[in-house]
């Protein structure tokens, strides 16, 4: 298995950890509410869902924009080697505690990745790689030394790094607006020529971006539930991930990088027209 297969859910390894372990509220990504550590009531006996075809349709939209980066079937089948907190009680605390520790190093290995693939970031390649490696390391620990990682510590080490990344990725862009962490929620900002903008960490909850230029933005940590992305062109931005994809909305003019994927629920692309005699 290469290290990008490694880095995307695989469910049947895993016992189902994301529907234990994080809480939720009632709202409109979730119908209930559910303590951390608590299963969900749609939670099977083999760890699937009871209702996954119709999560959209049952009020757990949330659930489907969801993605672990793989650290579900690494906490299951290495950290604690198959054992599963139903027949192994005596885990179920640790195990649930370890999950979003390792789902954030997870991400991080993601993202570093992803710079790597990044030719004018290729000065920095070794250091990426080293930090890569270590953030591998790191998420193959046991249960006792991932509860006592300062994850916040290396998070900031890895995000200077990558920061350093986005901004070579990006010199060579004419057009480089700077809305890192801005107030973006339900901006009107259709057609807007955002390439290579610094959208870091932007709100853009709601926000309608219908046909906006994004090439070569910078998105990481950037809050797409809702946004508009029908038309826009998303090639090659940086450090957009599945999971903000899945909470956006967009349609079959949406364009892509290769790595990433349509989500299911967005509009279907249009079908051309038979000519009417």
């Amino acid at each position: 298995m290469t290290l990008s297969e490694s880095l995307k859910a695989d469910c049947e390894s895993c016992f189902g950890l994301c529907c234990v372990a994080l809480p939720f509220s009632a709202s409109a990504d979730f119908a209930i509410d559910k303590d951390a550590g608590q299963p969900c009531p749609n939670l099977e006996t083999d760890f699937r869902c009871g209702i996954h075809r119709d999560l959209r349709k049952r009020g757990f939209p949330g659930c489907t924009v969801y993605d672990c980066f793989g650290a579900g079937q690494k906490v299951s089948q290495v950290t604690f080697s198959g054992r599963d907190w139903r027949q192994a009680p005596e885990t179920a605390t640790q195990m649930f505690a370890v999950f979003p520790v390792v789902r954030q190093l997870h991400e991080l290995m993601w993202y570093l990745t992803e710079a790597l693939t990044l030719a004018p970031a290729r000065e920095l390649y070794d250091e990426l790689r080293a930090a890569l490696d270590e953030t591998g390391r790191l998420s193959r620990g046991d249960a006792d030394d991932l509860l006592v990682l300062d994850v916040p510590a290396h998070r900031q080490a890895v995000n200077t790094l990558l920061l350093r990344t986005s901004e070579l990725a990006r010199a060579g862009s004419p057009r480089r607006k700077n809305r890192r962490g801005a107030d973006l929620i339900g901006a009107k900002l259709k057609g807007a020529d955002l390439r290579a903008a610094d959208l870091r960490g932007a709100y853009l909850i709601g926000a309608d971006l219908r046909g906006a230029d994004l090439r070569l933005a910078d998105l990481i940590g950037a809050d797409l539930r809702g946004t508009e992305l029908g038309g826009a062109d998303l090639t090659g931005s940086i450090f957009l991930t599945q999971p903000q994809l899945n909470a956006a909305k967009g349609d079959g003019a949406t364009k892509l990088s290769p790595t990433l994927t349509r989500p299911a629920h967005w509009s279907a692309p249009d079908r051309p027209r038979r000519a009417t005699r």
